[in-house]
């Protein structure tokens, strides 16, 4: 049997973006993010989305150290940690300023615990870090930082009828998390660049799970999503 070739540095991510187009055209055209545009999301919506986005930051800074910690050079360990550092700033932001912003009260921040689908997506990224390889772990976190950074710049191209709205749209329009996103693409080509066939087939399955999840988080938050019974 041939041994198989090296994927070329570009093509990982090209192939990852390809298996999730009807998933990214799904989040796209969820209610949720339609109604941030048009401005007629329902503040409760909103208010909990928040509150389940600064709990996902939370896990998330924790999936990034253990990343870093298993990450086959020391720039890219820095690199994760520094952003594991970052995320852990911007949930206490969320905690300190956004969440009272927006009419979330302590006392509203206190008592929520993370929804079903919440949990169920922070768990796979800390199992997928855990027990797997560096570029199979990475490729589970990646659908955050990448699904977030294109849903970003297409909120920024419509806009809010709804100026609460607008203003955390135009949190997205820095041109530092770009550059935040591209430092993982490349990390991710090169490491699938490294990684034997099975473990880019893994990756890629870990991949698209994890793109399943933004979308089931925009829904989660349009739900109001609750543990049952």
């Amino acid at each position: 049997m041939l041994a198989a070739l090296p994927c070329r540095a570009a093509d990982f991510t090209t192939e990852q973006w390809s298996a999730i187009g009807q998933i990214y055209a799904k989040t796209l055209a969820h209610p949720f993010l339609k109604g941030l545009s048009d401005g007629t999301l329902p503040r409760e919506c909103f208010q909990f989305y928040l509150i389940q986005d600064s709990l996902y930051l939370r896990a998330f800074a924790q999936a990034l150290n253990l990343l870093a910690a298993k990450a086959p050079r020391e720039d890219w360990s820095l690199t994760l940690a520094q952003h594991s550092i970052d995320t852990l700033k911007e949930e206490r932001r969320m905690h300190q300023v956004v969440l009272a912003s927006y009419g979330v009260t302590p006392a509203m921040a206190a008592a929520a615990e993370m929804a079903p689908t919440n949990a169920a997506y922070t768990n796979h990224l800390l199992a997928a870090v855990q027990r797997l390889t560096f570029s199979e772990g990475l490729s589970a976190m990646l659908p955050c930082y990448w699904i977030y950074w294109e849903v970003g710049k297409q909120l920024v191209r419509q806009g809010s009828r709804n100026k609460d709205y607008q203003r955390w749209i135009d949190n997205y329009a820095g041109e530092e998390y770009a550059t935040t996103v591209r430092q993982v693409l490349a990390m991710m080509n090169e490491s699938a660049s490294q990684a034997s066939p099975d473990q880019r087939r893994e990756a890629l399955r870990l991949f698209v799970r994890s793109a399943r999840y933004e979308y089931l988080f925009w829904d989660m938050a349009w739900r109001r999503e609750q543990w049952q019974p």
